[in-house]
């Protein structure tokens, strides 16, 4: 994706031809060119393309070719979607896609997207011609959600014993880009699920629009009922959220949120440039006292004004100490404007004698002259200096050469970590030396951090004597979770965790399915986070059960899975999912005796890449990746064999390599079990962000965020899910609409009740009876195909009556309709209860450090040859084009 953008050929108007070989050609029509970069949003694009080509916007339609496989057509449909799109093409420079649709442009699906900033810029309109569209390119995009809407919460009553959460019961207007803070806060026991959209009108208005969700009494909802089931998740009302800091999550408005992304973004801005004038944000981690060594007495308070600029601030520090006579309330405030002075001026001192009654200080240099002393005079009631020699003749030297002492450095840390947790030690080191002018090293801005977080959190060894007292408020505060805890001579050994809220939801919401994982905990104790994930109806991740481990092996999974078969008690055939690497087939089988084991798309998508090794032929390395995902999601056999014949062509290597990770564990033409292998991301991607945001933090405190993270999960997706007004979830809903757009112009020819002949480039067999199509795609995906629909329009039959229930709005609802209840909201965590632990003293588990990333890449393929290098040029090993030798 050269200087990050990428040309994509949109074609619309022509044909599709099929060839003798089975592949499509695409003749007639029009093509335009259009720029796009990593910030484009899907609907951005749709409704560019809608415009450009004079189509309906919700009618539109976007397809493209897998390279090297012209016979499957691939819809774009969210932006998910152009994510894969952008991984298939990760060698190209160009992409074709393919745009149908009902003729008329929208313009009032125009101005719904007015004010969302576009990464999109037409090119050029060309010509089209029959023959291959060119392959094409683009980069990981990441989705910007741009739509901004103001946001009120309604008031209620205050249960007692709840957990604090925004009431989902909001009005959302039109698009402003003005957001306002929720009024206030309500509890969780406040909170009522959104009733469930009816169809008043029976059959007959199966593929129309339904009745939206009816609010609570105390709100209003509007909504655009001209807007696309995608549009409505991109409305997203705004929540509270949960930030997490120095001493664990807590609850903050989005405002807040924002103000304090703008003050921390401007900090590390400043910290970069350390030339650069010291802004207010610096202002607010200035000490206003400087312990010198030797004072054991020094306590580090505020009191200056966080409005004034640096400079202004410590000049008035200069006055502090004015000479003999001046008096003081006590010895305490003398000391502090001593140092305050000292700082102004730049020297260091030491305190010879120092307590209650009397202070008398030196220079650190003992050549010069500078002197002090004060003490107590009792009949004024004051602390009084009584001799002062304000010259130095040590030249500055001292400042130069000064050494902080160990609880002035702590305090200076603690200060600036409690305004941001994640700052770096080297960070922490250019800020010291700007604001104070002292120089120290790595290993001394180390162990203050280390002593800071003490201070602020608690010693992290205590955190897990804590744990015992914390796993049984987990209980009281959500009844019906799983909660297990195993601790092997006195230290931490594992702890499992599901919340009654994923269990509920996964068993009564979700499809039979679950991905297995892990996630480093980042901690000094090298623990382990196992994970299983579900997906939900509109296929974004759900968290069902973790485990913290002291480490990952082969035990801890089995003891896992054993936690996880107790707590997810169901008659159905689970699916599991896990990365190939793992080995962790023979536990879940163990374990689960009808279950079916599948291996990760998203791991085996990044294994191939890295086994990619020359020469290639044919189509060349960026067909590789189209073809291997067209493998795995051919639903026949013959369509899995010409994918990888299609491989072996352009890398005999890679074609062994995929044969050899055996195909009945991914691709769905062998595969058994639940239909898992359109998720190309990693589902432990929402963990991984959670910790990150927590990785400063002891363990009790990491098993709260990730508590708080997962309650807020759950209340946004059942707000985001009130206001829909769809049978199906708006992904899916997507989906149905665009094989009912498919299937106008199929022939159908009845044989009986239940079973169709359907006719367009193939004659296929439909059985409604049984809920299977000759085409495989019905059973495989859950939503039923064209031909399924054609056989549906021919006998008036409700589309929506045969898609799989997990895809209802209704499912997705139970699936978000239980509540995790935070247990340091609902309970006074300062008690003393929470540090005796009634099985004695749990400390932090012995683990070694794993290895690094050199030593298990290293150690996963042993004796692993080294890349070979190849020639473009000759196809030959050994060299590259630039010293190709060869004549041609």
């Amino acid at each position: 994706m050269a200087g990050g953008k990428l040309i994509l050929i949109c074609q619309s108007g022509g044909e599709f031809l099929a060839k003798d070989d089975g592949s499509l050609s695409y003749k007639g029509g029009e093509a335009h060119a259009i720029n796009i970069n990593h910030d484009t949003v899907f609907d951005d694009l749709k409704l560019k393309l809608a415009e450009m080509v004079n189509l309906e916007y919700k009618s539109l339609s976007l397809k493209y070719f897998i390279p090297g496989n012209r016979r499957t057509l691939i819809t774009l449909s969210n932006d998910r979607d152009l994510k894969i799109m952008c991984e298939i093409h990760a060698d190209s420079v160009t992409a074709d896609i393919f745009v149908t649709g009902k003729e008329g442009f929208d313009r009032e699906a125009l101005n719904l997207h007015r004010s969302r900033a576009c990464g999109i810029k037409l090119a050029e309109t060309v010509t089209a011609t029959s023959g291959s569209p060119a392959a094409g390119v683009v980069a990981t995009a990441t989705s910007i959600n741009a739509t901004m809407q103001a946001v009120s919460a309604s008031g209620a009553a205050v249960a007692p014993a709840a957990v604090p959460t925004l009431a989902p019961t909001v009005s959302v207007m039109a698009i402003s880009p003005t957001i306002q803070s929720p009024s206030r806060m309500v509890f969780a026991s406040e909170l009522s699920p959104a009733n469930t959209a009816t169809d008043d009108n029976g059959a007959a208005a199966c593929l129309t629009p339904t009745k939206p969700a009816s609010a609570p009494n105390n709100s209003t909802i509007v909504m655009d009922m001209s807007a696309t089931p995608a549009d409505t998740v991109k409305k997203r009302r705004r929540t509270a959220s949960w930030k997490v800091g120095p001493n664990g999550p807590t609850i903050v408005t989005l405002a807040d949120n924002m103000e304090d992304t703008r003050k921390n973004s401007l900090h590390e801005k400043n910290n970069k440039n350390s030339n650069a004038a010291t802004t207010a944000a610096d202002m607010e981690q200035l000490p206003n006292a400087l312990p010198w060594i030797d004072n054991p007495n020094y306590s580090h308070n505020i009191s200056d004004s966080h409005d004034a600029p640096m400079e202004k601030v410590v000049a008035s520090w200069k006055d502090g100490i004015t000479g003999v006579g001046q008096d003081f309330k006590s010895v305490k405030e003398f000391r502090d404007a001593l140092q305050k002075y000292a700082i102004a001026h730049r020297f260091v001192y030491r305190l010879k004698k120092n307590d209650t009654n009397r202070a008398s200080g030196r220079c650190i240099d003992e050549n010069c002259s500078w002197r002090i002393h004060a003490s107590w005079v009792p009949s004024a009631q004051v602390f009084r200096i009584k001799k002062m020699n304000e010259s130095h003749t040590c030249a500055g030297e001292s400042w130069k050469g000064a050494h902080p002492s160990k609880n002035w450095l702590v305090n200076i840390i603690k200060e600036r970590l409690h305004e941001n947790p994640h700052l770096k030690p080297k960070e922490i080191t250019t800020g010291i030396s700007k604001d104070f002018g002292i120089e120290l090293n790595y290993t001394q801005v180390w162990r203050g951090i280390e002593d800071a977080r003490k201070q602020l959190q608690g010693p992290r060894k205590e955190a897990y004597n804590q744990l015992p007292w914390f796993c049984g408020k987990i209980l009281e505060a959500n009844p019906g979770s799983s909660v297990k805890l195993c601790i092997s001579d006195g230290k931490f050994q594992r702890l499992f965790l599901s919340f009654h809220a994923s269990k509920h939801g996964f068993q009564h919401g979700c499809r039979p399915l679950l991905y297995l994982d892990s996630v480093s905990l980042k901690s000094k104790y090298h623990e382990m986070l196992l994970t299983a994930t579900a997906l939900d109806g509109n296929d974004n991740t759900f968290p069902v059960a973790f485990a913290m481990v002291d480490i990952e092996n082969d035990d801890n999974w089995h003891w896992f899975l054993e936690q996880l078969r107790s707590a997810v008690t169901t008659t159905r055939s689970i699916t599991f999912v896990s990365d190939k690497e793992k080995g962790l087939m023979k536990s879940v089988l163990e374990v689960f005796d009808d279950a079916h084991h599948g291996y990760s798309m998203y791991h085996l998508l990044e294994n191939f890449r890295k086994n990619l090794r020359g020469p290639f032929h044919g189509d060349g390395k960026g067909s590789l990746i189209g073809n291997f995902l067209a493998a795995a999601h051919a639903v026949r056999l013959d369509g899995f064999k010409i994918s990888t014949k299609q491989i072996e062509r352009v890398s005999p290597k890679a074609y062994d390599w995929v044969m050899q990770i055996e195909p009945e564990y991914w691709t769905n033409a062998l595969f058994k079990g639940e239909y898992y292998n359109q998720v190309l991301v990693d589902v432990t991607e929402s963990y991984f962000n959670w910790i990150e945001e927590a990785k400063d933090l002891p363990i009790l405190r990491k098993l709260e965020v990730l508590g708080c993270k997962m309650m807020e999960l759950i209340n946004t997706r059942r707000m985001d899910s009130s206001g829909w007004s769809t049978k199906l979830t708006p992904l899916k809903e997507e989906k149905l609409q665009e094989e009912v757009f498919k299937a106008r112009d199929l022939k159908v020819f009845v044989s009986s009740s239940t079973l169709f002949e359907i006719h367009d480039d193939s004659i296929n067999v439909v059985d409604i009876g049984k809920w299977e199509c000759s085409c495989l795609r019905w059973k495989v995906t859950g939503l039923p195909c064209c031909h399924a629909i054609a056989a549906f329009n021919s006998t008036g039959k409700c589309t929506y009556d045969y898609c799989s229930r997990y895809f209802t709005v209704d499912s997705f609802r139970v699936t978000y309709s239980e509540s995790i209840n935070a247990v340091l909201a609902a309970f006074d965590s300062s008690s003393e209860e929470k540090t005796a632990s009634e099985g004695g003293q749990v400390f932090p588990p012995s683990t070694p450090r794993p290895p690094s990333h050199e030593n298990k890449r290293q150690s996963k393929t042993p004796g692993a040859a080294k890349r070979t290098v190849s020639c473009s040029k000759c196809q030959g090993e050994g060299h590259n084009k630039a010293t190709c030798k060869e004549v041609f």
